[in-house]
């Protein structure tokens, strides 16, 4: 596929912590890539200082009120026009992309991908109990039919997503049910473990049962 305009997604709710980070790193994986890159933050029913964070980055701003990742996700992607050789992406406000997130994407579109699902690293284990590294590592696999799905890390061609309707607005797991559909659809997917995206471990989980909700369920076994 070749690839002319990639838009990535951040869906945001009460980040103003960690979203600076989060740009700064799209930022940089955008000037890895000879494409234009545009970026979408979506402020879902925030609070905090958000809106302070994304005014002048440089980013376009789609504001929301229905505290959903999924319809975050959505929203971000329908305000945009997707062009015949676009590229979606999006990631998470709490996360950290590598700066060659971007042209990885594009290697792999070129080689005939339409999906790419990529891992994620934790680097910061402080507050958690010792254990739960362990018992992280141990259950976490990351060759190259690894087969996570994390809405940190998501790619896939503009035409793909239209054609099977987009993020659901589900309130957790909207990332798989999108890989979900992409796959049933007879999607090329590469199951991705070049650009891990660094994620935090926080444990005010923003979505239900989502990243943050394994680790605390790490805990307890």
């Amino acid at each position: 596929m070749r690839v002319e305009h990639i838009t990535v997604v951040v869906p945001v709710h009460d980040e103003e912590a960690l979203l600076p980070r989060c740009l700064s790193g799209l930022r940089a994986a955008a000037r890895e890539v000879s494409v234009p890159v545009r970026t979408v933050v979506v402020l879902d029913r925030c609070g905090d200082g958000s809106e302070a964070v994304v005014r002048g980055a440089g980013v376009d701003v789609v504001v929301l009120d229905a505290q959903n990742v999924g319809a975050a996700r959505r929203a971000g992607f329908d305000s945009v026009t997707a062009g015949p050789h676009e590229w979606f992406a999006t990631t998470d406000a709490d996360s950290h992309v590598p700066a060659h997130w971007l042209s990885s994407h594009l290697q792999h579109a070129s080689r005939g991908a339409q999906l790419v699902a990529g891992t994620v690293t934790v680097t910061d284990w402080s507050g958690l109990p010792d254990h739960v590294r362990s018992r992280y590592a141990g259950a976490y696999r990351s060759g190259p039919t690894h087969g996570h799905v994390h809405g940190a890390s998501l790619g896939f061609a503009a035409d793909l997503y239209r054609a099977v309707g987009g993020f659901a607005a589900l309130p957790a797991h909207e990332d798989v049910d999108l890989v979900q559909r992409m796959v049933e659809r007879g999607a090329n997917v590469v199951w991705s473990i070049d650009a891990p995206v660094e994620t935090s471990t926080r444990a005010d989980a923003r979505a239900p049962h989502g990243f943050a909700s394994y680790l605390e369920g790490l805990q307890d076994r």
